[in-house]
């Protein structure tokens, strides 16, 4: 799976994705990142990339020609089966469940990462883009978004971590559900502990459970599911 994302500052995220399960996973050559450049496609002397809203309101816009320009310079790139993702505080929540779809359906994901006061309507139309948020909150750019999405889908692609470890994760058992039917607090991990089994912080003890050393599969696999 190749991740292409298009920002304007490619060199804030690109150590992120060079890094720990997702670097593995790319030098497994499980997983590709493809950093474009918005501004290489800007107008002008100056690479613009940005202007004032139509009807006004406050802040910039990114303009749709630029990004325009910069997907078609990767469409040959392209395998068969892309989806294209602009971010907006407007956009549907991303969640586990669209992660896990995307893993197994789709081989390239292009993320087009916003900045001031969003992007051009026009952007979503033409490439049949879908619109996501991956939370109630406004960020101030699509950069952090983009890595995001890149880290919750790329380990998923097979081979990028053990099976075993995924199926204990948080919201792992929500795949299997609709999304009408999924509480907010379901499908939450269990909480974790090492060593010591006795931490001492400002004169006081905290201890591990006493079911977690207990040794009994059983109990300790109930207890967890009580959580």
């Amino acid at each position: 799976m190749t991740f292409h994302i298009i920002t304007l500052f490619p060199e804030a995220i690109e150590e992120y994705l060079h890094s720990s399960i997702l670097g593995r996973a790319e030098k497994k050559k499980l997983i590709k990142f493809n950093l474009v450049n918005l501004r290489k496609f800007g107008l002008g002397k100056h690479k613009k990339v940005d202007e004032k809203p139509y009807g006004g309101g406050a802040g910039m816009v990114l303009m749709s020609g630029p990004i325009l320009r910069a997907v078609d310079s990767i469409r040959e790139k392209f395998k068969k089966k892309t989806k294209i993702i602009v971010f907006s505080a407007k956009g549907k929540q991303f969640n586990q469940k669209i992660a896990y779809n995307w893993s197994k359906k789709y081989d390239d994901i292009v993320l087009i990462s916003g900045r001031y006061e969003g992007i051009d309507e026009r952007v979503k139309n033409i490439l049949k883009a879908e619109e996501i948020s991956i939370g109630h909150y406004v960020l101030t750019d699509g950069d952090v978004a983009a890595m995001v999405v890149a880290s919750a889908v790329g380990r998923l692609v097979p081979g990028a971590i053990k099976l075993e470890s995924l199926e204990e994760e948080s919201h792992w058992n929500l795949l299997l559900k609709k999304e009408k039917d999924i509480p907010e607090d379901d499908g939450l991990e269990y909480p974790h502990y090492t060593r010591p089994e006795v931490l001492v912080y400002k004169g006081k003890k905290y201890r591990v459970p006493g079911v977690l050393l207990s040794g009994h599969h059983g109990r300790i696999k109930e207890w967890r599911k009580q959580l």
